[in-house]
C-alpha cells in the first residue's frame, strides 16, 4: 500500500496485478509505503475502509481516494500458480511442483480452496459490502493506470518488470475454462464493470 499525503490518494496493492513493479517505480513519491509484511502490503479495501481510510480522513479532514488493479480472473490464476511454482519461498502455500494448472484450478475450485492455497479473490480484496475501490483499473490496460498516476502525482512514471514468473503451461480445456469462470463469477462481474 502507498500512501500519498497531498494527493489524499492510496494505492492498494491487489496481489499478482504487478504492485511490486509499481511500488518499486512510486515508493520515492510515496509519503509513506507499507511493504512488510505482506499483510500490511496487501491491505484490501474492507481493511483499509475500517482502519486506514478513517484514520487519514481524521488527520486530513478529507476522504482518500483508493485506487488499484484488476487482473481478469482467469490469468489472476494462472500468475498465482506460476509465482507458486518459483523455488525462492518459504510460504507452506507454495508446495506446487509437479501440480499441472488444471489440478491447480482443481484445488481452487474446491470449497476451502482458495484459503488453502493463501490466495482468495481479487473481488474478495478489492470489494467491501456493496462498495469497491473509488477507482479500479484493468491490468491489461496499465497504461490507462499510469495516466492516472502521472495526472494525480503530476510527474512521469515508468514502470520496471520485476517477479516475473517462469513460463510454464497453463492451458485448459474449454469446459474447464468456463467452469472456473464460473466459479469465479464474483471476480468476473467485477471485472467486466471496469
Amino acid at each position: 500500500m502507498l500512501i500519498f499525503w497531498e494527493q489524499r490518494l492510496v494505492f492498494l496493492a491487489n496481489p499478482k496485478t504487478g504492485s511490486s513493479a509499481i511500488e518499486m517505480a512510486l515508493e520515492s513519491l510515496a509519503s509513506a509505503a507499507l511493504q512488510r509484511p505482506a499483510m500490511l502490503k496487501h491491505t484490501d479495501v474492507a481493511t483499509f475502509r475500517r482502519h486506514v481510510g478513517p484514520w487519514l480522513q481524521a488527520q486530513t479532514g478529507e476522504a482518500f481516494t483508493t485506487v488499484a488493479l484488476m487482473r481478469e480472473p482467469v490469468d489472476w490464476l494462472r500468475s498465482w500458480y506460476r509465482f507458486k511454482l518459483r523455488d525462492d519461498h518459504d510460504d507452506p502455500h507454495h508446495a506446487m511442483q509437479g501440480v499441472s494448472f488444471a489440478r491447480f484450478a482443481e484445488l481452487y475450485a474446491a470449497d476451502d480452496g482458495p484459503s488453502r492455497l493463501g490466495i482468495g479473490s481479487q473481488a474478495g480484496f478489492l470489494t467491501d459490502g456493496d462498495a469497491h475501490a473509488d477507482c479500479i483499473f484493468r491490468y491489461e490496460q496499465i497504461q490507462d493506470f499510469v495516466d492516472f498516476l502521472e495526472n494525480r502525482l503530476d510527474c512521469a512514471i515508468e514502470l520496471p518488470r520485476i517477479n516475473v514468473p517462469p513460463s510454464v503451461d497453463v492451458a485448459l480445456s474449454d469446459e474447464a475454462e468456463e467452469d472456473l469462470r464460473e466459479l469465479m463469477a464474483e471476480d468476473m462481474m467485477l471485472y467486466d464493470s471496469i
